[in-house]
């Protein structure tokens, strides 16, 4: 029996909910019976109604609130090279912390954000490959280097060790 949109809509939180890694657009599909393209209109009318789904390289996840307990946020301002990439990843999964977005400020299109959701050296090496491998150019590359990250950390002290460690490396600006 086909889902109609509302419940379809309903059941892919639900599933969501239940994953704790990213669900390709097209495992939903074979999930719910329906195509690819039908799943991305579903999640941007899931986002439309304020639902935290992010949409990362490796597929949707639905991001847990980021008010809850023992979970501290920053954004960081930073330059590197693209070769710099993975060493920065590194730099906050090593100490349990999650590079959750990238974004920039473009002079002509404004503020460009894509969720990225790195939380281990697993996730930055397949990033790293990725970005090798591909013929499309790192978004800090329209800035010169320069570009943002939320990050997210189990406490204070760690995201300050976070900060530090990339001071160090001369990849923080602040």
């Amino acid at each position: 029996m086909t889902l109609d949109g509302r419940a379809r809509r309903t059941a892919i939180i639900t599933f969501l909910e239940r994953q704790s890694a990213p669900v390709s657009g097209s495992e939903l599909a074979k999930q719910f019976g329906v195509s690819r393209q039908v799943i991305v209109q579903d999640i941007a009318l899931l986002r439309a109604e304020n639902r935290n789904i992010l949409s990362t390289n490796k597929g949707y996840i639905l991001r847990h609130s980021q008010g809850r307990r023992g979970v501290c946020t920053n954004i960081i301002s930073v330059n590197h090279t693209p070769e710099q990439t993975l060493e920065e990843m590194y730099s906050i999964v090593e100490y349990g912390g999650t590079m959750t977005d990238v974004f920039i400020d473009h002079d002509l299109y404004g503020q460009i954000r894509v969720d990225l959701v790195i939380d281990d050296k697993e996730d930055a090496d397949e990033f790293c490959e990725k970005m090798r491998n591909s013929n499309s150019r790192p978004l800090n590359e329209l800035t010169a280097g320069c570009h943002y990250h939320t990050i997210t950390a189990p406490s204070e002290k760690v995201l300050e060790l976070i900060r530090k460690e990339l001071r160090e490396k001369g990849i923080l600006t602040e």
